[in-house]
């Protein structure tokens, strides 16, 4: 899949493909998102971007992985995995640390959406670390339903679970 979208911060033009984990222009988000993770909850935060098997992000098993081109260079993110047979889990959000602030997360969650529906799914499902308040952020503002107390101290709760039930894909 290959389709042209634009930022809703910018007036560039944007590719979004779908890649698997080998694919050389995926490196950039797997460092950024290692170091990250180990910056926010120390050194074995690695071990979280090694959890799941390649493959799980791959169409034969259910998955996905996209990224968000700029030019031809990896600007932002995204994949999900087979959860359940009705749910698609959203993993590994990425934006480039060089271009945060445009909206490309946004554009990220929207294109993995798009393509669980596509497939069949109905419901997608995530977890963010208690230290991520912009994804916890992000989340709320494209319409998850948190699994967790909102007023409770995001610390005492770990991982925050979200949900978000897609509508059924329009028929033509």
């Amino acid at each position: 899949m290959t389709s042209v979208a634009q930022a809703p911060s910018s007036a560039r033009e944007l590719t979004v493909v779908q890649v698997t984990v080998s694919d050389p222009r995926v490196r950039p988000l797997l460092r950024e998102l290692g170091d990250e993770y180990s910056t926010r909850y120390g050194k074995d935060a690695h071990v979280e971007l090694a959890r799941y098997p390649d493959e799980e992000f791959t169409r034969p098993h259910g998955g996905v992985l996209l990224l968000v081109l700029e030019r031809g260079e990896p600007v932002a993110g995204g994949a999900f995995r087979r959860y359940d047979a009705t749910t698609a889990e959203l993993k590994r959000i990425w934006t480039h640390s060089a271009h945060r602030r445009r909206g490309l997360a946004r554009l990220v969650v929207a294109e993995l959406e798009h393509e669980a529906r596509a497939r069949g799914y109905r419901r997608v499902y995530l977890t963010t670390g208690p230290r991520q308040p912009e994804a916890r952020g992000l989340y709320l503002a494209t319409g998850y339903t948190p699994l967790f107390d909102t007023s409770a101290n995001p610390e005492s709760i770990g991982p925050l679970p979200f949900e978000k039930h897609l509508p059924a894909e329009a028929r033509t």
